[in-house]
């Protein structure tokens, strides 16, 4: 019979808990810091058993935790839609963090402040996001909104859904952003047609389009940049 043993197991310095309290948490492997958020094992499986395994799940390892869903996560032996949920909401709330992190508001004067805001969540999404970036007056991000998620076409991207949400920021401007899963981000048809509408949208109601920036894999388009827009 296959013994089973818990974290308790390890030495006291070893436990995950134990090294953050004493190291400080920059000491935990990704593994650990997994553990930590999950808390428990299950049968034969410590945390860190866990944590190995969910890192284990695609050979990018911890980068492909940007995008994983529950419904990942759930299909390994211990980890339920509990556990799994404690790791999409730390996810999210790292994102968040980076994203807006500090008190003073980012200004956009260059489609590469949103490149680095945003290329290490987009480039490895599975499924076409696109996204509003939404500024002020002094083109200052208010907020970055998902607006829709699937294939990008303009039965899915509408002004109303754009637009509606980019009045209730207050936006003095916006800025279009998606990405595309093949991780080439040269424009389609497609993706030219839709700014020019959004655009269109967005002179009548006063709430100007400034760019539209594609991500690829660690590559990007901006259209204001090619001249596009």
């Amino acid at each position: 019979m296959k013994k089973t043993y818990t974290i308790k197991d390890l030495p006291l310095n070893e436990r995950p808990r134990e090294k953050l309290y004493k190291y400080g948490v920059k000491s935990l492997s990704n593994a650990e810091l997994i553990a930590v958020i999950i808390r428990t094992g299950h049968r034969e499986d410590t945390a860190i058993d866990l944590a190995n395994r969910i890192l284990s799940m695609d050979k990018s390892g911890i980068s492909y935790l940007s995008h994983v869903t529950v419904e990942e996560l759930t299909t390994i032996k211990g980890i339920g839609n509990c556990k799994a949920g404690q790791i999409i909401a730390a996810i999210e709330l790292g994102k968040r963090i980076s994203r807006y992190g500090g008190e003073d508001k980012i200004k956009v004067d260059s489609p590469i402040v949103l490149v680095q805001l945003l290329m290490e969540e987009m480039r490895y999404l599975k499924k076409e996001y696109f996204k509003i970036a939404i500024l002020d007056t002094k083109n200052q991000i208010i907020s970055i909104e998902n607006i829709s998620i699937g294939n990008l076409n303009a039965s899915i991207v509408h002004p109303r859904e754009v637009f509606n949400i980019a009045i209730k920021r207050n936006a003095n401007s916006i800025i279009l952003i998606h990405n595309h899963p093949s991780g080439d981000p040269t424009p389609s048809e497609e993706d030219i047609n839709i700014t020019h509408r959004l655009i269109d949208a967005g002179n009548i109601i006063g709430i100007k389009v400034l760019d539209h920036i594609i991500f690829g894999d660690n590559k990007y388009v901006s259209f204001k940049q090619r001249n596009i827009i």
